[in-house]
């Protein structure tokens, strides 16, 4: 028996290969689906089931590709229904996979359909449980994701308690949890970084599984301090219950080489937005005005996802040559195939062409706190509301990232503004949309909050009127 688990730290997220005795199987597996066939051909086995613990709200899953490719069988649990061919498994109901088996255990409560799937080892065993959005480690699903209609979060967060104590926490101490996220994903509201527990180990220190929890108090303790959801969850959920379109032509046709003309073209014919994905230090440096930097090198699908309202929209990449694959692979993963093309050699073919570029304020942390001394300055933390209530700079105004398109009128485009973020990279975000938006008098804060606070900030504020608030 093997089994190992797939994560991608940019989705906070964890696929599953499993296999025995020459047959696998693929839980919850990513867009692009070439490295599961791969694994697949080095170990020389076949993939007989794609297994989906639910309809993902957060990326766009690989299972309608994998299967056909594969010719594989997709399961979901009891109350799925799909726009393509797949097994609705009946709760209870055994899969075989050379010597062992997976069962579907029904776990409604995060979705209606939702499904954890235990692994039963060759000698009869219960051994891990996969558990999909429905427990993860440290917390459990948020139930206001569900595409069916008529039924409420307050249901919904009823019948996980229900799940969680009727059919997962009955099983052994030993078993090990392989959930579908970690700590990053806005699936849930405080998950672990660790990516796998035991069961015996959860019940210890998962607020969520205390024995003497009422179900009243679950759903109150689990609805509380709730965010919303991202704009985007709706839409790709639809998409893996309806279908998409085929990832490798998706790949074919976005991974287009354009030269000046064609990009300038396109940007002005087609209404085209230019997403400019390097480093937040090289957009800083220089780049295509009004385009929207969201980088690589940051938790970029679910930014995308959050940020680009219209995924129909026409993307124009300005990219790190080599790096043209990824982004479009990435871009994938939240159901944005709408990319037509990446201007070749980059941001130089565009300033060699004699067009005009943009660049951004940005000081040190230690320059920050140095105007900090001499003046009352206006400052954004475009930071979680959660992180600005745990910690942050007295006087300045938050607005988060994932709701700042909403709330550009409540900001003054006029006056002087100071702009951070944790550690630099949703700063850059943050000022490139206001900037598309007619502001252009900003300052990033390079490092962030995590800069300001190594430095003298709570004397020098103290001596200026402000301090960091706790």
């Amino acid at each position: 028996m093997n089994i190992q688990q797939l994560y991608t730290s940019c989705l906070s997220q964890g696929a599953y290969y499993i296999s025995s005795e020459g047959e696998a199987a693929i839980i919850d597996p990513l867009r692009e689906t070439q490295q599961y066939i791969d694994k697949a051909n080095s170990d020389k086995v076949q993939i007989k089931y794609v297994f989906e613990t639910h309809f993902h709200a957060d990326f766009v899953s690989g299972h309608v590709d994998l299967a056909r490719k594969t010719n594989s069988k997709i399961v979901y649990g009891p109350s799925a229904e799909t726009d393509y061919p797949c097994h609705i498994a009946k709760d209870q109901e055994e899969f075989t996979i050379g010597k062992i088996k997976i069962k579907a255990i029904h776990t409604p409560g995060h979705t209606p359909e939702s499904t954890t799937y235990l692994l039963i080892d060759e000698n009869g065993n219960n051994h891990a449980i996969f558990t999909g959005d429905t427990l993860f480690i440290g917390d459990v699903g948020r139930p206001d994701l569900a595409i069916a209609k008529g039924i409420t979060k307050e249901e919904l967060a009823g019948k996980l308690y229900d799940s969680l104590r009727n059919k997962i926490m009955i099983l052994e101490d030993n078993v090990i949890i392989y959930p579908a996220h970690g700590a990053g994903s806005a699936c849930g509201k405080n998950m672990s970084d660790d990516t796998f527990s035991t069961l015996g180990e959860q019940k210890k220190s998962n607020y969520a599984l205390r024995e003497d929890m009422t179900k009243e108090e679950f759903v109150k303790e689990l609805l509380e301090g709730m965010p919303p959801p991202p704009s985007y969850f709706k839409q790709n959920a639809l998409l893996n219950q309806k279908g998409y379109n085929n990832f490798d032509e998706v790949l074919e046709k976005s991974k287009k080489a354009l030269s000046i003309d064609e990009f300038k073209n396109s940007m002005i014919s087609e209404n085209s937005l230019v997403l400019d994905v390097r480093t937040q230090k090289e957009f800083i440096k220089k780049h295509i005005p009004n385009s929207l930097f969201i980088g690589l090198n940051g938790s970029f699908a679910p930014w995308v996802g959050t940020l680009i309202k219209d995924v129909h929209r026409p993307i124009l990449l300005i990219v790190e040559k080599g790096k043209e694959e990824e982004a479009i692979t990435r871009l994938s993963r939240v159901g944005c195939d709408n990319c037509i093309g990446y201007l070749e050699g980059g941001i130089k073919t565009w300033e060699k062409s004699g067009n005009p570029t943009a660049n951004l304020e940005s000081i040190s942390a230690n320059e920050f706190i140095e105007t900090l001394k001499l003046n009352k300055i206006n400052i954004l933390d475009v930071r979680k509301v959660s992180e600005f209530e745990n910690q942050h700079i007295e006087g300045s105004i938050n607005f988060p990232l994932g709701q700042i398109q909403e709330n550009i009128s409540e900001i003054n485009s006029k006056e002087r503004l100071h702009v951070h973020c944790a550690g630099g990279y949703r700063s850059v975000i943050a000022i490139s949309i206001l900037k598309a938006n007619g502001f252009d008098n900003l300052i990033d804060i390079s490092g962030g909050f995590n800069e300001i606070k190594k430095t003298d900030l709570n004397e020098n504020c103290y001596r200026s009127g402000l301090v960091i608030n706790d």
